[in-house]
């Protein structure tokens, strides 16, 4: 009887000795992680297909200058009214479509946004390789021949 228990305890001991390196190192990573979130300032983000592209440190920060200037291009369009809108429902994180179907532009905006939109995708274009151009144009593909199954 006092055998098992020895050995209830020394089973007890040996798990919870390894147990608390483990949790001790995920306590670590996690808030090293999280130090690392806070000091960036303005993270350099991939977004939809040029994710996939393996862009280099060089191309993500053009097409991250790229993203500004046509941030900033869009809001020199907009009333004040309207960017108070489209900032609310970027913090609210709302769908995208809906917001930019409420803010009712004029169809000089909707123009002006055309182009804007247009020159952006014409810029990101350029910073590509042919080989990630051609990759980019095969995501597209797909992406076409799925909406179209999928509105069939």
């Amino acid at each position: 009887m006092k055998l098992s228990k020895l050995f209830l305890i020394a089973g007890a001991a040996a798990v919870s000795l390894t147990t608390i390196p483990f949790a001790v190192k995920a306590e670590t990573i996690s808030s090293s992680s999280l130090i690392l979130v806070q000091a960036t300032e303005t993270p350099v983000r991939e977004k939809g297909p040029f994710q996939r592209l393996g862009l280099t440190d060089a191309q993500k920060t053009q097409m991250e200058e790229i993203r500004r200037n046509t941030r900033a291009e869009i809001d020199r369009i907009l009333t004040p009214e309207q960017r108070q809108q489209l900032e609310t429902a970027r913090q609210n994180r709302q769908g995208k479509r809906q917001v930019w179907r409420n803010l009712n532009l004029t169809e000089e905006q909707r123009t002006q946004m055309r182009q804007i939109m247009q020159s952006k995708r014409s810029q990101m274009e350029a910073v590509l390789t042919p080989e990630q151009k051609q990759q980019l144009q095969e995501f597209r593909d797909n992406m076409r021949s799925r909406r179209q199954k999928f509105n069939r």
